[in-house]
């Protein structure tokens, strides 16, 4: 069957939205898995974060704008570290990374992964012990290697044999001894999207277990003696809700393990197990909590260890999604609204139609759903309103199609210009895969506590834009 021109997003063109989502009873009401701890609604309706509502945050801060609870994260951060007591927990910095957010991950005891040059200064910049830093990336440069070696980061993640080959230059140059982990791609496929599974074979990561890159990578290491090699590592994917997968891969990766053992009488002390824990985008998501994502990945390795005859290695993970994704909601302001036929009827209302409630952002700032097709929930954010639900889909000002924020969500039916709607579970990879796409410029991120607000990236202007055009 050919596939809609305009994209995927543009082929289910029911009224009725997908199966799992259902009529709300009362369309102002909140899911609270899909929002920061603290948000909720003031006597009049409108939605507040830590006390403070989200009209006055509009008047400051100007729409669209990305409000972090800081609290929240936190209070994730927290439940990370507790469930996982005694693994080095690293928050994956390329899901969100500020100097504020580094701060504070920092100052809840967490370790810190990046995996570029600009990521690694911004956490140099901001404090971040360097030894509680590791280094990811399938293609850095000397540039960047030499900048993690002279700052003593305390773990470099090796992907490939020519990166081998150049830390190993560079270390030797400096008469220093990195600590390393070498990438094995186990060939586990996450349930998940294509290009964020990243354990599949054909792939731009890591070393192939199948095909033996992975061993002689270690070998390579080992034998050379020049890098501290410590373990393994190992990343089946993101937005995962099946620990199967990782059974899989903690077996394989283990496997290797041992290998190593026989081969060269190395039982090497850590492993990583990666990150992609899943979080709730809509009412069809159920991610397991920290406490029980613990239980089961210290079952797994310990089971997979007694099998292999290894010790327990010392572990460690990198969740990023699933402590600042549930933290962050994106608040727009409405501009139009449109009713739009989409069928041949049988839709809610049983005119087959469909509302398209455009914002004054879209996809510069949330780039999944047409990326994806990542599915997000929203709601009348300013206001109560007693109208009957309307399905409706939230639309971005890019002169694109498939600038498409939220595909189908429930709204109230008096939705309209000059209306706030928040959109949940904003935190990770929106501002971070944010661009300038159609000349508009990044919007702010605005961290409220106790009913303060303060900003911690400002929003971008006009000017900015203008100060890299040298033509």
């Amino acid at each position: 069957m050919r596939a809609h021109e305009a994209g995927a997003l543009h082929g289910d063109i029911g009224s009725r939205g997908p199966s799992w989502l259902r009529t709300p009873a009362d369309v102002n009401a909140l899911v609270p898995a899909l929002w920061p701890r603290n948000v909720t609604r003031d006597g009049d309706g409108v939605l507040a974060v830590a006390g403070l509502g989200v009209r006055d945050l509009a008047a400051e801060f100007g729409t669209p704008v990305y409000v972090l609870d800081e609290d929240d994260l936190r209070s994730r951060a927290r439940d990370f570290r507790t469930a996982f007591d005694g693994v080095d927990v690293y928050y994956a910095g390329k899901a969100f990374l500020c100097r504020a957010v580094v701060r504070m991950i920092a100052e809840e005891g967490l370790h810190l992964d990046v995996c570029t040059g600009g990521e690694l200064a911004t956490a140099l910049s901001a404090g971040m012990p360097p030894e509680r830093i590791g280094f990811h990336g399938n293609n850095k440069s000397v540039t960047e290697l030499t900048r993690a070696l002279d700052a003593g980061v305390g773990r470099i993640i090796l992907d490939s044999s020519d990166e081998i080959g150049r830390l190993t230059a560079l270390a030797r140059e400096r008469g220093v001894r990195p600590r390393v982990l070498i990438r094995v791609t186990v060939g586990v496929e996450a349930h998940t999207h294509e290009f964020i599974a990243t354990a599949h074979e054909d792939q731009k990561f890591g070393f192939s277990l199948a095909g033996g890159a992975a061993a002689e990578a270690a070998f390579r290491v080992l034998d050379e003696g020049v890098l501290e090699l410590r373990g393994l590592h190992s990343h089946i994917g993101s937005q995962i809700f099946d620990a199967s997968g990782f059974e899989v891969s903690a077996r394989r990766v283990l496997g290797l393990q041992a290998q190593i053992r026989d081969a060269r009488g190395v039982e090497l002390p850590e492993l990583d197990l990666g990150g992609g824990f899943g979080i709730a985008y809509t009412t069809q998501d159920d991610p397991a909590a920290p406490q029980d994502l613990a239980k089961r990945l210290r079952r797994i390795v310990e089971a997979e260890c007694a099998a292999e005859r290894l010790a327990v290695p010392h572990l460690s993970i990198e969740p990023g999604r699933a402590i600042v994704g549930p933290a962050v909601f994106t608040l727009y302001e409405v501009g139009t609204v449109k009713s739009v036929p989409v069928g041949t009827g049988g839709g809610d209302g049983a005119d087959g139609r469909r509302a398209y409630v455009s914002v004054d952002g879209g996809m510069s700032d949330n780039i999944r759903t047409a990326l994806y097709d990542a599915s997000y929930s929203a709601t009348l954010a300013s206001r109560a309103s007693a109208a009957e639900p309307l399905l409706a889909r939230v639309v971005g000002k890019h002169c694109e199609s498939g600038d498409i924020v939220v595909k189908d969500e429930f709204l109230p039916a008096d939705v309209q210009p000059g209306d706030l709607v928040a959109v949940p579970g904003t935190g990770a990879y929106c501002r971070s895969m944010a661009s300038n796409y159609n000349h508009v410029p990044r919007p702010p991120v605005v961290a409220v506590r106790d009913g303060q607000a303060r900003l911690i990236v400002r929003r971008e202007t006009e000017e900015d834009l203008l100060a890299l055009d040298v033509g």
